[in-house]
């Protein structure tokens, strides 16, 4: 039986190296084309709140390449975050049940009222996580530590999926989703590539990737319990296998 060609988007670094390696081991042909690049902006984190959130793993590591210094209780919005966070010599005060902007607010909710909270990420968090922190009382400072943009020449899955090439995707954010449907329209083939999608098993590492899949015409076949990757892979591929 042909290997199933499964597209993972995640950017050019170790995340996209260990995804290729998953794939590969569940018997996959990788389709790697990464749909991120992080351009670090240089900001560092305030070092006076009570409260300190980081959001992603690449958070973590361009803070602790500043010297900086959390202060208060540091809070991970994810099992990734937590542990890059740990990998670096940091102590994790508080990781939400359910891993997403929601799940930390209600995490929160019921301690950060009158309190200073630093909110370090991505130019692309959402306004869940700030609105319902100010919402609980909290005094709410964001650092943006970096923009995320859309490599140039991604695009490769965009064709495979026009052609019906494509056996599965993993999308680990909405700006994942955001940038295949860019890619594909540049190349005009955006009908195509997602009809070629909706012909394969896609996955989404949350319920807001999924519903912005949706939105952009993607239907959307797994969404694990829990919010990472290699569940994500691993199920999707389980998914594909049941369909042969």
């Amino acid at each position: 039986m042909t290997a199933p060609a499964v597209a993972v988007f995640r950017p050019d670094d170790d995340r996209l190296h260990e995804a290729v390696s998953l794939l590969e081991s569940l018997d996959c042909e990788p389709v790697a084309d990464p749909m991120l690049a992080v351009e670090p902006t240089g900001a560092h984190p305030r070092t006076d709140a009570e409260f300190t959130v980081l959001t992603s793993k690449t958070g973590v590591e361009l803070v602790d390449e500043g010297d900086w210094v959390p202060t208060g209780e540091l809070c991970a919005i994810g099992a990734s975050t937590a542990d890059a966070l740990r990998e670096h010599g940091y102590g994790v005060d508080v990781v939400p049940e359910t891993y997403s902007s929601t799940g930390l607010v209600d995490a929160l909710r019921d301690d950060v009222e009158g309190a200073r909270v630093e909110v370090a990420r991505s130019d692309h968090g959402s306004d869940v996580l700030l609105d319902g922190l100010r919402d609980a009382g909290a005094y709410v400072h964001e650092t943006v530590l970096y923009r995320l943009t859309r490599p140039v020449g991604a695009g490769e899955s965009c064709e495979r999926a026009a052609h019906g090439d494509l056996d599965g995707a993993l999308f680990s954010s909405s700006l994942t989703v955001e940038h295949f449907v860019e890619a594909a329209t540049e190349r005009g083939i955006r009908g195509g590539a997602i009809t070629g999608l909706n012909d394969a098993v896609v996955g989404a590492i949350g319920r807001p990737t999924a519903d912005r899949a949706v939105d952009l015409g993607i239907e959307v076949d797994v969404v694990p319990d829990t919010a990472d990757f290699e569940t994500l892979a691993r199920e999707v591929v389980a998914r594909i296998r049941e369909r042969d």
